[in-house]
């Protein structure tokens, strides 16, 4: 039971810290202390979701589904698109670097729906979580362990994530963090994007 639960461990968190659209958001929430630990909640909450999806069946599926996975391929594409669109925006804009901190919060509904929508309108979660992930568990002799042990994982990472940022927020929340920040966003999102529409 623990080789399985040490093996989910290690794999997802091997996965989990590339910066990724779900990361650079959870970091973003944090400087700006807007709702990141139950951002981070959430994230932990479909990761074990869909991890637990896919050890237990859902992976077989999407493998042998192309439909499915050229819509997750272009429709993810898309919105990552849109995303870097919005990041690169307002990393040009005068306004965003002058306001710095004193951003208009948004409600803890708002901010729960696009973190919602980073996390499972990116295909790199199906890709990644569902298949590579799940399809590694489904091979385990005690998938249950290792499904926690990714679970674990995510809890790991994105507890540490949340308020490692918020502590440092009072240095790294200025203007000039914000503009590298949505710079690197959009280069990261519009890099993904190619790489998805490339391999259709």
């Amino acid at each position: 039971m623990w080789q399985s639960y040490v093996n989910g461990l290690l794999v997802a968190l091997g996965l989990i810290m590339a910066i990724g659209t779900q990361n650079a958001f959870v970091l973003a929430q944090s400087l700006r202390r807007e709702h990141h630990l139950p951002v981070a909640a959430l994230c932990v909450v479909c990761d074990a979701i869909l991890v637990a999806a896919g050890v237990f069946g859902l992976a077989t599926v999407l493998a042998h589904s192309p439909l499915l996975l050229a819509v997750a391929r272009w429709g993810g594409a898309a919105f990552l698109l849109w995303y870097g669109a919005l990041a690169l925006r307002r990393a040009c804009s005068r306004q965003h670097l002058e306001q710095g901190q004193h951003h208009k919060v948004r409600s803890l509904r708002a901010v729960l729906l696009s973190a919602l929508a980073v996390t499972l309108l990116n295909p790199h979660v199906y890709l990644d979580t569902v298949l590579l992930i799940g399809s590694l568990g489904a091979q385990q002799t005690e998938p249950g362990a290792y499904v926690a042990g990714a679970a674990s994982a995510s809890l790991l990472w994105f507890s540490a994530l949340a308020l490692g940022a918020a502590w440092l927020a009072p240095w790294l929340a200025r203007p000039a963090t914000w503009r590298v920040l949505d710079l690197l966003v959009a280069v990261m999102m519009f890099s993904v994007a190619y790489q998805l529409v490339s391999a259709g």
